[in-house]
């Protein structure tokens, strides 16, 4: 990413841990002031103590209407990257309650809204950028983890909606989404990982190496920065492991 696209201030939900860690890291190191968003404050200062001034711990739901207004309100962000999320409950359909079934509508589609909604309302500044984070089980589904590729595919649907109406408003966001590959990387990865190994029978070891090469936080994180950006960038890009980016469309 050239110096001339770097972002002064930059918003990251589920910043503690995973994916949003890794990408907290990445932007910090590019120059970006980092307001890092998760549930746990001790996880947060541990991000903290690693990353130093560059990084603002915001201990909160992510979920929190209030709170994404007054983050967006107090920082100004440049760059929102959604990426906050719920580890899956990993049984077949017919085991599943309403309550696990819809456990990644409640937290992951539900913060992308949120945060989504404040952003077009507030609005963000022209040339800001907003990254979510959904799922390449949106495009083979997801059989054990209930509602989680539906939820995943709401978060696509989300961006095109709030694109369209940046455009209709000449408000100038950008809106992006990446549907990285399954991967042990991160919580939820690790999870599903687990589960689908049991699933075929097999060890967690052999289940990953029969996928080819695994998906990495670091190249997520990397991809978060080069999207963010490029101006010229797709809309939607997939990310897989050894293979990079690769737009969708």
């Amino acid at each position: 990413m050239s110096e001339s696209y770097l972002f002064q201030t930059a918003v990251v939900t589920g910043a503690s841990r995973g994916f949003g860690r890794a990408i907290t890291a990445a932007l910090v190191a590019a120059g970006t002031q980092v307001v890092g968003i998760a549930r746990h404050e001790r996880d947060l200062n541990a991000v903290r103590d690693e990353l130093g001034e560059g990084f603002t711990p915001v201990a909160a739901d992510a979920t929190g209407e209030a709170l994404a207004q007054d983050v967006i309100r107090t920082h100004r962000p440049g760059l929102l990257v959604l990426n906050a999320g719920a580890a899956p409950h990993m049984t077949p359909v017919h085991e599943h309650t309403w309550e696990t079934f819809s456990r990644n509508w409640d937290m992951d589609t539900r913060h992308v809204f949120t945060w989504t909604r404040a952003a077009l309302r507030q609005p963000l500044a022209p040339g800001s950028v907003v990254v979510t984070l959904s799922s390449g089980a949106v495009l083979g589904g997801s059989p054990l983890s209930g509602g989680y590729a539906s939820a995943k595919a709401a978060i696509r649907y989300i961006r095109g909606y709030a694109a369209d109406e940046s455009q209709r408003a000449g408000l100038g966001i950008r809106f992006v989404t990446l549907l990285p590959d399954l991967t042990p990387a991160g919580g939820v990865g690790s999870v599903a990982v687990a589960g689908y190994a049991a699933r075929q029978g097999v060890d967690r070891d052999t289940f990953v190496k029969g996928r080819g090469p695994v998906l990495t936080a670091d190249q997520v994180a990397k991809a978060v920065v080069e999207l963010a950006g490029n101006t010229d960038s797709a809309p939607e890009y997939r990310v897989v492991g050894g293979d990079g980016l690769s737009p969708l469309g």
